[in-house]
């Protein structure tokens, strides 16, 4: 169930239109008008009075000065990156590329080499604890 300050919320967000609130909140938002229809009604109407001060407004036109300085700071702007630029990158991906395979290998290679010795160390630790052929058989 929505609550008069989020049922505000939503109002002064998306305005006095249901229809542009999220999905999700628009039901909610008709079983709140249809509980308080009084507060529902003031909220929108409020939400209303914006809307129509948003829609009867203009959007700020650029004078022409600052569009003349936008298109001459365009053409001053370099529009590619040079070749030395882009090889670098290239070379810099590739360094990144062997840290990171060697970063791998040494990891696999370290617990493949790790579990050998733990075997080594566990048969040898076997040997220890058993006795011995020559022992027994002289």
């Amino acid at each position: 169930m929505m609550d008069r300050s989020r049922f505000l919320a939503l109002a002064e967000a998306y305005g006095a239109d249901l229809r542009r609130w999220p999905d999700g909140e628009r039901a909610a938002a008709q079983a709140y008008q249809a509980a308080e229809p009084e507060a529902a009604r003031t909220v929108l109407a409020q939400a209303d009075v914006l809307d129509d001060l948003l829609f009867a407004s203009r959007p700020p036109q650029p004078s022409v000065a600052l569009r003349d300085r936008v298109i001459a700071a365009a053409a001053r702007s370099p529009r590619r990156a040079s070749w030395r630029a882009r090889l670098g990158l290239a070379m810099g991906a590739g360094w990144a590329a062997a840290a990171c395979a060697g970063v791998v290998a040494g990891v696999v290679m370290t617990s493949h080499l790790t579990a050998n010795a733990q075997a080594d160390a566990i048969l040898y630790q076997s040997t220890l604890s058993t006795v011995d052929d020559m022992e027994v058989l002289g």
